[in-house]
């Protein structure tokens, strides 16, 4: 008999549900959420499922690689695309929605998420990490930018020496003034600090990560872009074509067609804000347009994915290749 199962995860509690190929109750149940209780439930209830899924989230990568080395056949399922479905249920309820993810995969009515490996997640956590240092260090400024401009001092934006030495010259011969920025500056001393040890480390990780280290001949792509673009797409095989790398990263713009209308809209933003980021300031390096800085991050991204899958180095023309190998 097939078997199908939903599973429905939070923290504390899983539930789940097991249905047949007809779409009947077989079982359903709770159990901890755990690799081992949830595997444990499957083998004493559906030992032989054709299918497994449950709904991306945040413990479902750690989940998944568990419960797939334990053989069992387990797919992550886009939330998004499971809400819709799940939200036409009359009441709401964490067993309602075990019901509907094992009627999803009986159906094959699901969009795929594709779990990236640990090693991947374990980068991209880190990045996080350093983007949120980055805003600490960019909301520290400017608090002390604007503690100091209330008492009528300026911090210019003139790069000609520090952030720190521009605010030590002001408050120098007022003590009211060193102790009302003290703490500030001495918090910012130590994110600044966190933030080079992070770059640092991401540095490395690119010299020693020849994907990276092929990526960064393109020009305006450094090692947190490199580190990052690999992260986010872990598989370069994973995309069929080389250009839909740019609408996985949100920067392909929004369609509206009906009829006669036909809207072009703004990009759609989807997908991995860092990584999107990365590429803007990358393509920003070499234009100032706006538009075109988009243009070019897209571009950039179905560049770096078809030099992974080749192994090639940058080159600007083929008048270059040709020059080089006279």
């Amino acid at each position: 008999m097939e078997l199908y199962v939903g599973l429905d995860i939070s923290q504390a509690t899983t539930h789940l549900c097991v249905v047949d190929g007809k779409g009947k109750r077989v079982w359903e149940g709770k159990c901890p959420t755990t690799p081992e209780a949830i595997g444990q439930a499957i083998h004493n209830h559906a030992a032989n499922a054709q299918l497994i899924g449950m709904e991306s989230g945040a413990l479902s990568p750690f989940l998944w690689h568990a419960l797939t080395s334990a053989g069992l056949p387990v797919v992550c399922i886009e939330a998004r695309h499971a809400h819709k479905t799940l939200s036409e249920q009359l009441n709401k309820t964490d067993k309602h929605d075990a019901r509907g993810i094992a009627q999803l995969v009986r159906t094959n009515f699901f969009k795929e998420v594709k779990v990236k490996s640990m090693t991947s997640h374990q980068v991209r956590t880190l990045l996080g990490e350093r983007a949120q240092l980055i805003g600490m260090r960019t909301a520290l400024k400017n608090q002390i930018r604007g503690a100091l401009k209330t008492h009528g001092f300026v911090v210019s934006h003139s790069v000609e020496k520090g952030f720190k030495a521009k605010v030590a010259g002001i408050v120098r011969d007022c003590p009211t003034l060193q102790k009302m920025v003290a703490p500030l500056v001495r918090v910012l001393e130590s994110v600044e600090r966190e933030v080079q040890e992070l770059d640092k480390l991401f540095a490395e990780y690119a010299e020693n990560h020849v994907i990276c280290r092929n990526l960064m001949t393109i020009p305006g792509v450094g090692a947190i872009t490199s580190v990052a673009f690999t992260a986010a797409v872990d598989d370069p095989k994973r995309f069929g074509k080389s250009r839909n790398v740019g609408a996985y990263f949100g920067l392909t713009n929004r369609r509206d067609q009906s009829g006669e209308r036909d809207v072009a809209g703004r990009i759609s933003k989807r997908g991995d804000n860092l990584v999107r980021g990365y590429l803007f300031e990358a393509a920003g390096s070499l234009l100032t347009r706006t538009k075109a800085k988009v243009a070019v991050a897209r571009k950039l991204a179905v560049i770096m994915h078809q030099m992974w899958l080749t192994g090639e180095a940058f080159r600007w023309s083929e008048s270059e290749v040709v020059a080089a190998t006279a």
